[in-house]
């Protein structure tokens, strides 16, 4: 996802608290929030929920962001913890939503540092990680086309996954 605004200045005025700018990047970053909680939820009613949270948070906490560019980022974590929490309420695990404060020290690196760390960390990967990784979220292939494509089951598949974004998750907050 990128950035929602075309000029910098809107994203800036966001930060800022101008609350015309706000209001414009919710309603513009809704699309991409919902389509990247269909992926990340179990349920119809969790993607529901999880965008309506995702949306309040960024309402309030977007004076927090720093850098316009991390904005991306900044939201997909948001996106991802809010689905894990609600499927953890679903097996009954506690909530643990402590870790927005590291989500706010990614989003105050610079973005070339970022994608130096995410490239750094990607490549530490053993390659049976590293190719379903890449596979998956920068190729943007499904699981059942890259389980095909590896001759995986879809559960090794997702095991893999799993543990991939675990381990770049690991390196990226050292």
């Amino acid at each position: 996802m990128s950035t929602p605004f075309s000029s910098p200045s809107m994203m800036e005025a966001a930060i800022g608290g101008d609350a015309d700018a706000i209001l414009a990047l919710l309603k513009m970053s809704q699309p991409d929030i919902r389509r990247y909680a269909r992926r990340t939820c179990r349920t119809t009613s969790d993607v529901e929920d999880a965008v309506q949270e995702t949306l309040w948070i960024v309402y309030r906490r977007i004076g927090r962001l720093r850098r316009a560019g991390a904005f991306s980022l900044w939201l997909f974590q948001i996106v991802h913890r809010t689905c894990l929490r609600l499927a953890k309420q679903h097996i009954g695990l506690p909530d643990d939503v402590s870790s927005l404060e590291n989500d706010m020290q990614l989003s105050k690196r610079p973005e070339s540092e970022l994608r130096i760390d995410i490239a750094a960390a990607i490549q530490s990967l053993p390659s049976h990680y590293r190719q379903v990784l890449i596979l998956r979220d920068v190729d943007e292939m499904t699981i059942s086309e890259i389980a095909q494509s590896l001759e995986l089951t879809r559960e090794t598949l997702k095991a893999r996954l799993h543990r991939g974004r675990a381990l770049v998750r690991e390196y990226m907050m050292r």
